[in-house]
């Protein structure tokens, strides 16, 4: 970290207090947008529009599947990338002291659930009691805007930073990633990159996170009048015994001696979710066909495609058992094939963001190995560069009432604004 001097800190600092409203004014804008996916378009116009605003040149970013499928970090997808580029844009300095920093985020969100379960709805942000509801408020609208306004207030502190800043606003976060693989392909390689996920109910520096697998299971079996079920197969019920015996699996991945050692505080870092289910055609028939998607977690060191080859011979076992056919319970890939990795606290980003950290808060910043994963594991695996994340503190994030604590979002800006401009150095403008 390069030294700031005393008074540059504490115009910065001043800079970033001043824009608390409209921190809070750009994160309920995004949280407006109810950018599921395939339905991003909105909110990266939106993200563009700011950029402008803020005085970057935005320039989108293509997403090519083709182009992407033969990288290790890329994910089978879910739907077409037409009309969904990311949006990125760079801060080039006039003379170069720092180092190269990429300030990344998401802005696509998953589903709400039911709306009416939501003490506001759920697309309005709503301020109560010093926390931002909405859905995306905290993963990771607020850790978006705080990245733009820490850069705004170093611009108003008359300065800039001293070396190239990255920026981008990416999709497919929630089920891919492949939005941030294309935005590293398409970037030259920064020094570090920090990604302003929120921290898991107090502020942390993530250290280690899983990877993901996606995994489709389509079961056919063999429809019957209800009153001849007996005669027939029920592909509700065997898809629910084929989910059931990933628990076995689950349980054993848990194990002391085949967690990571980041991990060997948690005793269950490893969660296999049944996410959907649809199946049936009619009450009294016995159901020809059902599918469950399933969401595997990874545990770093093992190979997310060793996972899927488990899934398919959990699968195929328990279908046997089921005495259903091979061809009646077929697996598919499409969403996550992500890899996990780790992010060690002693790297030089880690140990910039935590000193930054105890300058705006005034205490320690604790670590946390996620059981979920981000999009900083592309520059770690695939690019050899510094990556972690750090962000504002969110609660019930993918729950109802998803809400963002505003008072670390502010903190949070003032770290990220002392971390550039003491990662990258500082010029007059």
């Amino acid at each position: 970290m390069i030294t700031l001097d005393a008074g540059a800190k504490q115009a910065i600092l001043d800079a970033a207090a001043s824009l608390e409203p409209a921190t809070e004014a750009l994160t309920a804008r995004l949280v407006g947008h109810r950018s599921l996916l395939g339905h991003e378009q909105s909110c990266l116009a939106e993200m563009e529009a700011v950029y402008r605003e803020l005085g970057h040149a935005p320039f989108r970013v293509k997403v090519d599947a083709k182009a992407l499928a033969d990288h290790p970090g890329f994910s089978p997808p879910l739907i077409d990338y037409a009309g969904r580029d990311p949006v990125a844009a760079i801060h080039q300095p006039k003379t170069v002291i720092g180092r190269s920093l990429m300030l990344q985020g998401h802005i696509d969100v998953v589903p709400e659930g039911d709306a009416a379960l939501w003490t506001t709805p759920p697309f309005e942000a709503h301020i109560r009691d010093g926390r931002m509801y909405g859905r995306g408020a905290a993963d990771m609208k607020a850790g978006v805007a705080a990245s733009l306004m820490a850069l705004e207030a170093i611009r108003l502190a008359g300065l800039q930073p001293a070396a190239e800043v990255q920026i981008a606003a990416v999709i497919e976060e929630e089920c891919t990633g492949n939005g941030a693989l294309a935005v590293m392909q398409a970037l030259g390689k920064p020094d570090a990159c920090l990604i302003p996920e929120p921290g898991p109910g107090y502020p942390a520096l993530y250290v280690a996170e899983v990877g993901v697998v996606w995994a489709w299971v389509d079961v056919t079996g063999k429809p019957a009048h209800v009153r001849e079920m007996h005669v027939g197969v029920n592909a509700i019920e065997a898809a629910m015994a084929i989910a059931a015996a990933f628990k076995p699996y689950e349980h054993e991945m848990n194990r002391g001696e085949n967690r990571h050692p980041s991990f060997a505080g948690d005793n269950h870092p490893i969660n296999i979710n049944l996410g959907t289910i649809q199946g049936g055609e009619w009450n009294s028939s016995v159901p020809t066909s059902a599918r469950i998607g399933l969401r595997v977690g990874v545990m770093p060191g093992k190979s997310c495609r060793d996972v899927a080859r488990d899934i398919e011979r959990i699968v195929a076992e328990s279908a046997a058992k089921l005495g259903l056919p091979p061809r009646n319970a077929r697996v598919t890939f499409q969403g996550f094939m992500a890899d996990g990795c780790t992010f060690p606290a002693t790297q030089k980003i880690s140990q910039a963001i935590s000193a930054c950290h105890t300058a705006a808060f005034g205490d320690d910043l604790r670590q946390y190995a996620s059981s979920g994963l981000t999009d900083a594991r592309f520059y770690t695996l695939y690019q050899g560069t510094e990556a972690t994340c750090y962000g504002p503190i969110g609660d019930a994030i993918h729950g109802i009432d998803e809400s963002v604590e505003l008072a670390s979002v502010h903190g949070v800006t003032k770290a990220l604004a002392l971390l550039v401009a003491g990662w990258c150095g500082v010029e007059r403008r």
